[in-house]
């Protein structure tokens, strides 16, 4: 019996090591998830029926009973190069974040609460605490806005990713009362876009960054950004749960619509939620554009009208609101807020909305 035991043993050993020669480690995937299960299980709530580590994430439906005609809504996106940022700079604390937030912003333009967050992340070679930090970065931004972090999956795979890259997906499932689904059906001539600030690029536009920094040290301090270089790229998505949502339940009748600015800037991401027979008209330099974005336009050469289509511009969230009630969703809102434009009225009645920077 014992002999038996110990040729099994050594026969698991030997397997083992074979598996690891070919890029793959079992034993720092287990790392991984001890590391990271603290951060996880704070993020669970009441709704959470299953623990790290199951093979499906199981979640409650109290939420929806709160709704007279709950509606779910799904959205699954990644971070784009920004990754090879985070990976040059060695940080990893604050791309989970990204990931998060900007999928519960993604479900925020439809009127919706998040309700549980899944993950994925994949690498060359794991490292558990890469991982770690990651997933730790998913589960504060997760806490921070009330989403439980229940499920996800960390593939190693060599010869897929290059020694040292690595990428990260995320799938966010929300829910809203089909009364309160965005954007409303009144949105017109004469109404407002009221922009909300970014904390960053946030996902976007990072393959231009990093042409732009092409072989700059991610230490170098420019004179105009006042900070090293990897703290202004690396800064997180930021969520506009917290301004914005309360907004929506509390006052329904205040915002008309929400647009996200993600890729397509100003460009593409406006006229997503704007009925056709409207123009929007956008007034550059209605609010403060960060130092970041001249910047890249002066070291890449690109024109104003592609910045504007590939970046933020300082301007994150945009809510679309009725003159009358301009002020009062600043002032709810509760933090810096600049009117940029407004939508005014096609030749062609028929025409798709268009954005129109003046």
């Amino acid at each position: 019996m014992n002999e038996t035991k110990d040729k099994s043993q050594e026969l698991s050993k030997d397997k083992s090591s074979v598996y690891s020669a070919s890029g793959v480690n079992i034993d720092a995937g287990n790392e991984a998830v001890r590391l990271m299960s603290q951060a996880v299980k704070s993020t669970f709530n009441k709704s959470v029926l299953s623990d790290v580590g199951s093979f499906g994430g199981l979640f409650g439906t109290e939420e929806l009973f709160k709704m007279k005609k709950p509606v779910l809504v799904g959205s699954t996106d990644g971070v784009g190069t920004k990754v090879k940022i985070a990976a040059e700079a060695g940080i990893y604390t604050t791309i989970g974040q990204d990931i998060v937030n900007h999928c519960i912003d993604d479900i925020l333009v439809q009127g919706a609460k998040p309700l549980f967050f899944l993950d994925y992340v994949a690498s060359s070679k794991l490292d558990p605490q890469m991982i770690a930090d990651i997933v730790g970065g998913m589960a504060k931004a997760c806490k921070e806005s009330g989403c439980a972090l229940i499920g996800g999956e960390t593939a190693e795979m060599p010869g897929v990713y290059m020694e040292g890259e690595f990428d990260i997906a995320g799938t966010i499932v929300g829910a809203v009362d089909q009364d309160k689904i965005l954007p409303k059906q009144n949105i017109k001539e004469g109404d407002l876009l009221i922009g909300l600030a970014s904390a960053s690029p946030h996902t976007n536009g990072y393959s231009l960054i990093r042409n732009a920094f092409k072989g700059v040290d991610l230490n170098t301090v420019y004179p105009e950004l006042k900070a090293p270089l990897h703290e202004v790229l690396l800064k997180p998505h930021r969520s506009y749960l917290n301004a914005i949502y309360p907004i929506l339940q509390e006052h329904p009748e205040i915002v008309k619509g929400l647009a996200h600015i993600t890729g397509g800037g100003f460009i593409e991401n406006i006229p997503r939620v704007i009925p056709s027979g409207l123009v929007i008209k956008v007034k550059k330099g209605s609010w403060p554009v960060p130092p970041l974005y001249p910047l890249i336009q002066k070291l890449t050469g690109a024109s104003e009208d592609e910045m504007y289509r590939v970046f933020n511009m300082g301007i994150g969230m945009i809510a679309v609101v009725s003159p009358d009630m301009a002020e009062k969703y600043r002032s709810l809102a509760g933090e810096d807020s600049w009117i940029i434009g407004k939508l005014e009225k096609a030749e062609n009645p028929q025409a798709k909305a268009e954005t129109v920077l003046e």
